[in-house]
């Protein structure tokens, strides 16, 4: 019996022991369950705080490069890369807070951005290439249709001075009322200082609305010359035409505009009525205009074959030929001078490379390159200069001009006291040595 008690005394003590180690299991799975419960808790309250710290020092990184600091380096932009990148849209934010800030008057917000647009062109170093405004824009295409608002007078660009002068005068316009001469130095517009501007940028101060007046300052054989300009409508006749003595035909182009060519056409059928039995074309003082303008009048005088070629800078050539079926076949003389430019010289070329005229007065200007005006869908526009052109036997005459095959210089002294053109009187006695 006792060993029986002593049997149920070890099966309770082993039940106990049992017991026993089935709670110590329960207690240690609870205290595990505790601990991992705790370190994922803890493990994750980390994450939170450092993904917090992160979001935190990032967004504090994005404000300073908002703001742009005065020490951001910008040198080690890659140079193949858009230029209108985050930092540059930062840095002009800071820009403009700083000025609207600081400066001392008010700031007109589109003038603003007129001038990042008119600076990224400028960067180009290149004074054909700019930006037009809505109001540029429209000048332009006024001019270019003949008719616009104005002084009467043409404006030149002169490398060598850095700035504008008049090219030339209209006849019964009030630049010609005002005794504006060819060759005046535009110092200044309404008290504005032309030094480095476009000849776009001085026209459109010299323009303006009707019957309002512009102040100009200008530089006249070394003396300064102040003249009070009424603006009024302008219609620019780019041809002008007459017949004279001996039969010889006369026709001045002043540009080449979308109304040229059919002033052009009409010019010459008179004069072939008239008898015509040689030419004298005026190109001096012409500043350019539209190329198309100046293809069609070539293929009026030139013989069959290339007027011009054009290249850009990946190589492309362009081509651009006469049929040779309106070939001017009488005496012709080219007349030009230093503003004989961009158009002009290409016709100048033209007819000096397949020797039909002969090319006299001086060098042309040297406008050897091509623009193109590209619209924005805003009703803006850039100019940007895209190829440079070659005469039909490969001459690249940018920045040295067309050399005339007869040298004459003008006599500025004598046109002033009697209106005597030295050259044109020259142009005449060519074509009558041709004639006879």
């Amino acid at each position: 019996m006792n060993e029986d008690i002593k049997e149920i005394e070890e099966a309770g003590t082993v039940a106990a022991s049992q017991e026993d180690t089935e709670a110590l299991k329960v207690q240690k799975k609870r205290e595990r369950r505790k601990f991992w419960s705790g370190f994922i808790i803890g493990v994750t309250g980390v994450v939170l705080v450092s993904s917090l710290f992160t979001w935190i020092s990032f967004y504090r990184y994005n404000r300073n490069r908002a703001e742009v600091s005065s020490e951001v380096q910008l040198g080690t932009q890659n140079q193949s890369e858009t230029v209108v990148d985050s930092l540059t849209m930062a840095k002009m934010t800071m820009i403009e807070k700083l000025i609207k800030k600081n400066y001392y008057k008010d700031v007109d917000n589109e003038k603003l951005r007129d001038g990042i647009y008119r600076g990224m062109l400028a960067s180009l170093e290149d004074p054909y290439s700019e930006y037009y405004s809505k109001e540029d824009l429209k000048e332009v295409r006024e001019s270019t249709e003949g008719i616009y608002y104005g002084i009467g007078a043409y404006v030149s660009l002169n490398n060598e001075l850095n700035t504008c002068v008049i090219s030339g005068v209209i006849s019964g316009t009030p630049a010609e009322e005002a005794n504006l001469q060819e060759g005046d130095i535009i110092y200044k517009v309404d008290g504005v200082d032309t030094t480095g501007m476009t000849t776009s940028e001085v026209v459109s101060l010299i323009r303006g609305e009707e019957l309002t007046t512009v102040d100009l300052t200008l530089i006249r054989d070394g003396e300064i010359v102040e003249v009070t300009v009424e603006r009024r409508k302008v219609e620019s006749p780019t041809v002008k035409y007459e017949m004279m003595e001996n039969n010889i035909g006369y026709i001045q182009i002043t540009e080449f505009d979308d109304v040229t060519t059919d002033q052009f056409t009409e010019a010459m059928a008179v004069l072939k009525g008239q008898g015509m039995k040689g030419l004298i074309l005026d190109l001096r003082s012409n500043g350019g205009g539209n190329l198309s303008t100046c293809i069609d009048i070539a293929n009026q005088l030139l013989p069959k074959g290339l007027i011009v070629y054009t290249e850009d800078k990946y190589g492309k050539r362009e081509e651009y030929t006469c049929d040779g079926k309106h070939e001017f076949d009488k005496p012709l003389v080219v007349l030009v001078n230093g503003y004989s430019a961009s158009a002009s010289e290409i016709l100048t070329g033209a007819i000096k490379d397949h020797r039909v005229g002969t090319i006299m007065g001086t060098t042309t200007y040297g406008k050897g390159i091509v623009q193109q005006i590209m619209s924005l869908r805003d009703g803006t526009a850039v100019k940007v200069t895209v190829s440079k052109y070659y005469t039909p036997k490969g001459h690249f005459i940018h920045e040295t001009g067309i050399k005339p095959d007869i040298e004459v210089e003008f006599d500025s002294e004598a046109y002033k006291k009697d209106k005597t053109d030295n050259q044109l009187e020259a142009a005449k006695e060519q074509i009558k040595r041709r004639i006879n």
